[in-house]
């Protein structure tokens, strides 16, 4: 890894972009640090004090701390992802934009200018649930139409500027700028949680205990992480044999290659739509200041928060993994349904004379393909809830106080292995393009 970024500031074209995504990254830390005015800083720590042990903790770590700031970034990107998430599951329900996703990449533009604009909605309607909650629970310095408005704005604002600065990344740095927009705000909470987590299990405590508490921590993240990083690089190779032609006075062909089917093919995706989904609402209750109380929504919502799975004294809200698991592996499936299309594959290896050994092309092949893809998707599906629910049953049988967990390490893993791949990929270019020039 590291040899592959020293390579990669050699080369200049490479050297710009990954300055300018460290320079775009420092800008969403600087704005996770501006505080908006109107806000009782102090009454608002007090009340977040309340609620981060709780529905919060995920909401937190997305956000980088900055909700836990009320700054200017407080909502983060993660209207952006509940507006992904949205879209697509419309593309299954709305005819238009499933014509729109099989338009290639001018169906693609549509789609992303659709989740913008829905981006900005969710924007304002969050914000303004914020605003109006906050001061009528006294947070606000002054409850009035001026302070609601200037918050609903600088709120909305912040969202759709870092939903900009992702897509600049995106285009003029290196790797996809929401996930890395995500993944820097991740990290940011991790010097905090480590040492949450050394003042409770390690400091103070007699040293048996402590070393033994030590080498638990450590095992955890680093099966995790390991784990994560198998289930990246994990492939099944389908192979392809090519027949002969004659063209003109040539034989062409002939030669076998082999389609790479990843069994992580969703890759971060199904964990970062599964959590968003699940605590969504749990987010706006809280924000409207709805908690529930000891009424059926009330556990209905701690059912929904991963902080309440696996304690002892209320077994009954573990419930909640087995929703957890299920939007896992539904988004698994839906996710590469939407990525990878058997049909279009076997249809392309049919045109180019293409064959998988022992399968007919055509129909067969797609069935095949459809099979293998399905079996594959699975097992990558149970990998990654594996890796998600190792930590969140830690933290709740030992009651361990972060805001990380298997989905963080998940995501910090996946976009750092993503993105390194990236940078090693437009370096081939770069030196096809060099060889070809010269």
């Amino acid at each position: 890894m590291f040899e592959t970024v020293r390579n990669a500031f050699k080369v200049k074209e490479i050297r710009i972009r990954l300055i300018f995504t460290l320079c775009m990254l420092v800008l969403v830390r600087l704005g996770c640090e501006l505080p908006i005015p109107g806000f009782n800083r102090y009454y608002f720590q007090q009340w977040f004090s309340q609620l981060t042990g709780d529905s919060f903790n995920f909401f937190n770590a997305f956000t980088g701390g900055s909700f836990e700031n009320m700054s200017l970034f407080a909502l983060n990107i993660t209207p952006y992802i509940t507006s992904s998430i949205i879209v697509q599951l419309l593309t299954i329900a709305i005819p238009a934009l499933e014509e729109m996703q099989r338009e290639g990449e001018e169906g693609r533009k549509k789609l992303v200018s659709i989740t913008r604009y829905l981006t900005v909605g969710l924007a304002l309607i969050e914000s303004t649930a914020m605003a109006i909650g906050f001061g009528r629970q006294g947070l606000l310095d002054q409850f009035n139409a001026l302070y609601v408005i200037m918050i609903i704005c600088a709120l909305t604002a912040g969202s759709a500027f870092l939903m900009w600065i992702g897509e600049q990344i995106t285009e003029h740095g290196v790797g996809n700028g929401i996930s890395i927009v995500l993944t820097i705000n991740i990290i940011s909470r991790l010097p905090d949680d480590l040492t949450g987590l050394y003042q409770q299990f390690v400091a103070e405590k007699p040293i048996a205990f402590a070393i033994l508490s030590a080498v638990i921590i450590l095992a955890i993240i680093l099966a995790t992480v390991v784990l994560t990083i198998l289930l990246n690089d994990a492939e099944r190779r389908i192979p392809v044999q090519y027949a002969k032609k004659m063209q003109g006075r040539k034989m062409l062909g002939g030669n076998s290659t082999y389609i790479p089917l990843k069994v992580n093919t969703g890759g971060v995706i199904p964990i970062i739509f599964a959590s968003s989904l699940m605590q969504f609402p749990v987010v706006i209750s809280q924000l409207l200041g709805r908690s529930g109380g000891t009424s059926i929504w009330g556990h209905i919502l701690r059912t929904l928060s991963s902080s309440n799975w696996f304690k002892a004294a209320t077994p009954w809200y573990s419930i909640g993994v087995v929703i957890y698991i299920v939007l896992v592996v539904f988004f698994a499936y839906f996710y590469t349904s939407i990525t990878f299309n058997p049909l279009e594959v076997a249809d392309n290896m049919k045109k180019q004379g293409g064959f998988i050994p022992g399968i007919r092309p055509g129909k067969p092949t797609s069935e095949y393909l459809t099979k293998i893809l399905n079996y594959i998707i699975f097992i990558g599906a149970v990998g990654l809830i594996i890796v998600a629910i190792i930590p969140i049953f830690f933290n709740g049988v030992f009651n361990a106080r972060v805001t990380f967990g298997g989905t963080s390490l998940i995501i910090i893993v996946g976009v750092i292995l993503e993105t390194i791949k990236q940078v090693e990929s437009q370096m081939v270019v770069r030196n096809y393009k060099g060889f070809l020039n010269s």
